[in-house]
């Protein structure tokens, strides 16, 4: 390889890791185009290039780019199409088929590295089992999330609070062994109930994490299964930040 050719290589690693970070601050336009300045140099490299093995090794780093930046081009499309216009799902009594991974499985893509989770009724059994049940799906999920921050109340006696703290504790040593830090706030003076991905999407929830109705039994169909689970009747509206951002401006 020519000195030239070698200098245009070391050219694309630095724009390419340039990419990468702001890929990673979630500046995606900007890494888009730091994405295609690397390509275009790579294809100089390949072009320079004569060893075929060091041509295999260029290609496949060229395709790898190259895939990235069309999922970042299209995430973003999607992002500005969603802000267009919320959507608002109506859970009747007693229905059914509204566990979480039909809730909210359809926001968790390849963008999303952080949920924001406020509800200030995450303090007894039933409602640190709803977290917990939320986070597995986090875990199970393809997203490459490493954070969830949760935002709560304190429960009122202290006996309560202990055994709060300490179911949550247990939770957060879970999902270390998962690679995901859970970071607990408390705050009492909470109202509302929101979940904030950091793709983008924010669900309202009327009733939080804890939208369903306790089983006759723990040998009830749906105390396992929460697609099978009947529940309370509560409204979520569906936004994305860009369509917050352009109420904003009206």
């Amino acid at each position: 390889m020519s000195d030239k050719i070698a200098g245009v290589e070391t050219a694309a690693k630095r724009v390419l890791t340039r990419a990468v970070e702001l890929d990673a601050s979630r500046r995606f336009d900007e890494s888009v185009v730091c994405y295609q300045e690397g390509i275009h140099l790579l294809m100089e490299v390949l072009k320079g290039t004569s060893d075929q093995t060091k041509k295999n090794a260029v290609r496949k780093r060229i395709e790898e780019y190259m895939g990235r930046a069309e999922q970042i081009k299209v995430h973003v499309q999607e992002a500005k199409e969603a802000g267009k216009s919320h959507e608002q799902i109506q859970i009747d009594e007693y229905s059914t088929g509204h566990g979480y991974e039909s809730l909210f499985g359809r926001y968790l893509d390849g963008f999303l590295t952080e949920v924001h989770i406020e509800d200030p009724y995450i303090r007894s059994t039933h409602q640190v089992y709803n977290l917990l049940r939320f986070c597995e799906m986090l875990v199970k999920s393809e997203s490459p999330v490493t954070k969830v921050r949760l935002y709560t109340g304190r429960d009122e006696s202290e006996d309560s609070r202990k055994q709060q703290h300490n179911r949550l504790d247990q939770i957060t040593r879970s999902l270390q062994k998962h690679n995901v830090q859970l970071v607990v706030e408390y705050n009492d003076a909470l109202h509302d109930r929101e979940i904030r991905f950091n793709n983008g999407w924010i669900l309202k929830i009327g009733r939080g994490l804890d939208i369903f109705k306790a089983t006759e039994s723990k040998f009830t169909i749906g105390f396992c299964d929460f697609d099978l689970r009947p529940c309370h009747k509560t409204t979520i509206d569906i936004f994305h930040s860009n369509y917050l951002h352009k109420t904003d401006t009206v």
